[in-house]
């Protein structure tokens, strides 16, 4: 017997949904209890969040695209505009009840066109007597649009009088979402991680498919079979922790690690690995270690160079003082100041990041860390001063992981 239950769908396809969205039971469960049946008005908007590859995508796609519901999906950064982004849906939704893989191109310059048009696509691909469902992958994008888009996406089963439901899937809280003046409430539905020791699906599939022929060795030299799985983890337990050292962090390439297997070396022999590689960070907290990083060993004047656009050609010989023949690197980091930090952090992240209370508890949680040292106290009036104090090699496999060349942002490498 599946553990869902729903008397619109066969028991084999609820089997066969059960299998593909494992440790997701309890979320799929309660959308099935929201969609309802076929023909049933479904909830006009739903806010589905968690952080980044907690399964959001793969679940929704999977559960509209197993159960045969008419459904758009569309990914806000791909559709970085309003006119793009109502242009997509009308012409996925063209294509729901036709046998050509692609609608025509259907132009809309404002929500107003949308709402009209979609109204007649409904018609006319006979869809009156079910949910149509419009998934908004990356839904954070929206804040970006005309204020109107999200407004009028959460009212879009009121204004167009039609059996439609709105999702939303965000690595955000919805609070961040709400705008000023108000607006309908989506039903909110979170995704937890999938694990505390890694929260990235990603990672762990990148990690899993460079081990599994490790992993396998003793059932290839016959010493154990598939199912012993006590002397198969045994096998691979030293190992994947080297793993967990350095591939994940990306301190060395997939071929890297697999010659290593190959002539069973250790990894901390390659240049360039830290001692510190096991450490995982969120996103933002990177970046804002290699602001501080570079706050620390960078004089502040060489600000302008590094960081500002349309700055000119300043050569290194045009602002370096006579007494300045030590490197920087070698005297040590220097205290900054809070707002530079935050200065440099916008100037290298390439997405807005808005000075938000995450943002300075992700500052306090790499000084808890020990990773920045805070000079001083917070009550004084100049504000409070940081110093990073990670090593270089720990910050370049730092700046790997979120593909930086932090040698070129160094002011003792010019």
């Amino acid at each position: 017997m599946p553990n869902f239950e729903h008397p619109e769908y066969p028991e084999a396809t609820l089997l066969h949904l059960e299998s593909m969205v494992p440790c997701r039971e309890s979320q799929v469960s309660s959308l099935l209890s929201i969609f309802g049946e076929r023909q049933h008005f479904s909830f006009p908007s739903i806010f589905i969040y968690g952080h980044t590859s907690c399964g959001k995508t793969y679940v929704m796609q999977t559960l509209l695209e197993t159960l045969e519901l008419p459904h758009v999906f569309v990914n806000c950064v791909e559709c970085f505009t309003s006119r793009l982004l109502l242009e997509e849906i009308l012409t996925q939704l063209q294509s729901l009840s036709s046998e050509k893989k692609h609608g025509s191109h259907v132009p809309c310059d404002t929500f107003n066109d949308f709402v009209r048009l979609f109204k007649q696509e409904i018609i006319t691909q006979d869809l009156q007597n079910q949910t149509v469902y419009i998934v908004l992958d990356k839904a954070e994008q929206l804040r970006e649009m005309e204020a109107n888009v999200l407004p009028g996406f959460l009212r879009l089963q009121e204004m167009t009088d039609r059996n439609v439901t709105v999702i939303f899937l965000s690595e955000i809280v919805w609070e961040l979402f709400r705008p000023n003046t108000g607006c309908l409430e989506p039903f909110t539905l979170y995704f937890s991680d999938y694990s505390i020791v890694c929260r990235d699906l990603k990672e762990l599939r990148h990690l899993a498919a460079l081990n599994f022929t490790k992993y396998c060795e003793p059932v290839v030299r016959g010493e154990a079979n598939e199912r012993d799985t006590r002397r198969l983890w045994k096998n691979i337990e030293s190992h994947l922790k080297k793993a967990m050292q350095t591939v994940y962090l990306r301190e060395i390439s997939s071929s890297q690690w697999e010659r290593i297997q190959k002539d069973d070396g250790e990894p901390g022999h390659l240049k360039g690995l830290s001692a510190h590689a096991h450490v995982e960070l969120p996103y933002y907290s990177k970046f804002l270690l290699i602001a501080a990083y570079l706050a620390s060993y960078n004089p502040a004047r060489t600000d302008k160079r590094f960081f500002l656009k349309h700055h000119g050609k300043i050569k290194k010989t045009n602002f370096l003082k006579k007494h300045e023949k030590t490197s920087n690197h070698l005297l040590g980091p220097k205290p900054f100041p809070l707002d530079r930090l935050l200065a440099i952090l916008y100037s290298i992240v390439d997405n807005k990041v808005a000075p938000t209370a995450n943002i300075f508890s992700q500052i306090t949680s790499l000084v808890t860390l020990q990773l920045l040292t805070l000079v001083g106290h917070d009550d004084q009036l100049d504000g409070p001063k940081y110093k990073c104090t990670v090593s270089l090699d720990f910050i370049r496999a730092i700046a790997r992981t979120v593909n930086f060349d932090i040698i070129k942002y160094l002011y003792d490498f010019l």
